[in-house]
């Protein structure tokens, strides 16, 4: 790894949300100058400012001006993804949320950053080839199992250098609070879902993998089957399968963990990729 780079560098975060950026430079060992964060959800500020108070917020990013920035060395985003998911209604880039992506090509052209780093959701190929032709290459697919304890496939358009990560075979039971999950059960809607205070969901998904399924910003469908029924993930276990700090959410409600967690990124891929930068 090139871990342990002397100069400072600068960064621009696009969408940067609580800022899981920030916790994978630090823990690559990357040392930052200047972290800018463009973000607009209050609570997400809130959690980043009580960890990294010396961010520099500018607010949405289409009202972002590269011309008042210093030089960047690293550009990096996961523009919101509603438009592209495949577990979403697949709006393409007539979404006004997906159309955000092209303000990060344009922030990305006008900057001309040394790195750069773009993370999106799984989806068709048509958009994927779309959103490669702007960047210039083609992403890499990581899953999160390989790093965590849940289920999370992504793609990441880099120009970083890096290598496949290793396998830490790391199930779900390895982060429970509670160890009374039957792990590698199917995991069906439970029948008495009133009674639990939880809302319908369209959607089920069963694992077999000992993982759990992808930590998403709707706490009612964060289920684990467990010995006694069903339950929620809390939002630390969240934590800990974004491999973000414990307690680094806490200072506002569960559901705003909850929503932000699900936004968030999984820091140690993150971090593998950013240790890669010389």
């Amino acid at each position: 790894m090139n871990v342990g780079k002397k100069e400072k560098i600068n960064v621009l975060s696009l969408f940067d949300g609580m800022s899981c950026g920030q916790i994978a430079l630090e823990r690559a060992g990357v040392k930052v100058d200047k972290y800018y964060s463009s973000e607009i959800d209050k609570y997400a500020i809130q959690v980043t400012q009580k960890n990294y108070p010396s961010t520099k917020q500018l607010g949405n990013v289409t009202e972002i001006n590269s011309v008042d920035l210093p030089k960047i060395e690293l550009l990096i985003g996961g523009s919101p993804c509603q438009g592209f998911s495949t577990a979403g209604k697949e709006l393409n880039f007539n979404d006004e949320r997906s159309k955000l992506f092209f303000e990060y090509v344009r922030l990305k052209n006008e900057l001309n950053p040394k790195y750069w780093l773009l993370e999106n959701v799984s989806m068709k190929k048509e958009f994927r080839d779309i959103i490669s032709n702007f960047l210039g290459c083609e992403p890499v697919m990581i899953n999160s199992s390989i790093i965590t304890g849940q289920n999370r496939p992504r793609y990441y358009w880099t120009n970083i250098i890096f290598p496949f990560p290793a396998n830490k075979n790391i199930s779900v039971a390895d982060v429970l609070e509670i160890h009374n999950a039957e792990i590698g059960q199917p995991q069906p809607y439970p029948r008495n879902y009133k009674e639990l205070g939880l809302k319908r969901v369209e959607r089920i998904e069963y694992r077999t993998d000992k993982k759990s399924n992808a930590i998403i910003t709707n706490p009612q469908k964060n289920l684990l089957k467990t010995n006694d029924g069903y339950r929620k993930l809390t939002p630390l276990e969240c934590e800990k399968l974004q491999t973000v700090p414990l307690n680094y959410t806490d200072c506002v409600t569960d559901n705003h963990r909850y929503k932000m967690l699900g936004n968030g990124w999984t820091v140690d891929v993150i971090s593998h990729i950013f240790s890669f930068i010389t």
